[in-house]
């Protein structure tokens, strides 16, 4: 994120290069460093308005969570779009084979146009995601008629990071992985590990901190497996310092820090579309009676968990800061990985851009409770507005607040699963 200081800076047009319109994001934003402690952060050039779309961004890698993708998940192996259609989607989630959808034509899934990969069969939403997989990472990672292989270095490294990451999650070995095999297969391999680079640094103790918080109390004999199977199936020489004990955690430190939470949904695209329909108020109330018990039935048999979901570091958005009174918020309305960053109010020129790193219900807890969540994830105490105006609040955490917080798991992206 912004806190996140780098030895090696990029210039400023790197940091725009994976934004849909590079040179228009340029013109209206800017990205400057604020102090050897905050590090970098996201400024506003332009006056924006509340509404406006700040940018669209591309991330540099990402990744379907693992076990999302074991318990059937389907989404493109390269931009996380959802491949279930928004019927077969609702029938697998309510658990109601027969099911069937009011306004199929809002659906805009399109199997007709999925591809497979020819030599291991993962599934892609069309041929150029396909092909731009192909190109940056896919080439290295394929493991052809090995994909089902328990015993494939991969799939063992697979195993190792489900057997001690466990829903809900929040971050994925594989985005490390796709790390490597861009680097390796990239023509300007200075200019890759350059813009990675943006998101390394940390002391040491935080790093193993970050470690901890994922894996748990025993993080630091289950770091070492899994950087030994990491090495096992991906060492390269040019790349030898990521796969040195340190190396690795500082990698590992780099995606639990960073990596920003993604959600795809084809179901919550159709029914985005139906409240956009043109209907008479009584067929209006009828499709909203159907939606309404569907989501009942989806909570009986599936639970919270609707969402394809992954995760992916996003190069300019990375520089946003944190506040608990934010200025902006990212969605993913696309359905695939494109982040859209949204201003909540104007925004002057020479103001900073910030968004939240907690959710909604996060952030109406005690000043207390917040920093405790900020500290823990993400290595840093919050001095934002409503921080500094909560100072003399007292430090404490009521009962019910830390069994919500409990209750909750670590499950503290930043509110950037929502479709």
């Amino acid at each position: 994120m912004g806190k996140v200081i780098s030895n090696m800076a990029a210039p400023q047009n790197d940091m725009f290069s994976f934004c849909v319109d590079p040179t228009k994001v340029s013109n209206n934003v800017e990205v400057r460093l604020i102090d050897k402690i905050k590090g970098k952060g996201l400024f506003a050039k332009t006056p924006i308005n509340k509404g406006d779309s700040i940018f669209v961004e591309r991330p540099l890698v990402s990744a379907q969570f693992l076990w999302n993708s074991l318990y059937k998940y389907k989404a493109c192996e390269y931009c996380l779009r959802a491949l279930e259609t928004a019927e077969d989607n609702a029938r697998r989630l309510s658990g109601i084979p027969g099911l069937t959808l009011p306004h199929p034509e809002l659906c805009s899934v399109r199997p007709e146009m999925h591809q497979a990969c020819p030599q291991c069969q993962v599934m892609y939403c069309s041929m150029e995601c396909r092909q731009s997989a192909a190109d940056q990472y896919h080439r290295t990672l394929c493991l052809g008629s090995s994909q089902d292989d328990p015993d494939h270095p991969m799939n063992k490294l697979k195993d190792a990071w489900r057997s001690v990451h466990y829903p809900p999650e929040t971050s994925s070995v594989m985005l490390m992985a796709r790390m490597v095999a861009t680097v390796k297969q990239g023509q300007d391999k200075g200019r890759w590990q350059r813009l990675f680079s943006q998101f390394c640094s940390r002391a040491t103790n935080q790093e193993e901190d970050i470690a901890h918080k994922l894996l748990g109390d025993k993080f630091q004999s289950q770091l070492t497996l899994l950087g030994t199977l990491f090495t096992t199936a991906l060492y390269d020489d040019q790349l030898s310092q990521w796969f040195t004990p340190k190396g690795f955690c500082s990698l590992f430190s780099l995606v639990g820090t960073n990596g920003q939470g993604i959600g795809t949904s084809s179901l919550s695209k159709w029914v985005h579309a139906c409240d956009a329909l043109e209907l008479t108020s009584q067929q209006r109330e009828q499709l909203d009676l159907f939606i309404d018990q569907l989501y009942k039935d989806i909570e009986k048999e599936t639970g919270d968990f609707l969402n394809c979901e992954g995760s992916g570091l996003f190069l300019l958005q990375s520089s946003c800061n944190h506040s608990c009174v934010p200025n902006a918020e990212a969605s993913f309305p696309n359905n695939n990985f494109l982040l859209h960053l949204s201003a909540l109010g104007d925004i002057n020129p020479g103001e900073e851009i910030c968004i939240s790193y907690l959710d909604c219900c996060q952030r109406d807890r005690s000043r207390h409770s917040r920093h405790k969540t900020l500290r823990e994830n993400y290595l840093f105490v919050c001095s934002c507005l409503k921080c500094v105006s909560q100072m003399d609040d007292l430090d404490l955490t009521s009962d019910e607040e830390e069994g919500e917080a409990e209750a909750e798991g670590d499950d503290v992206e930043d509110e950037m699963t929502d479709v």
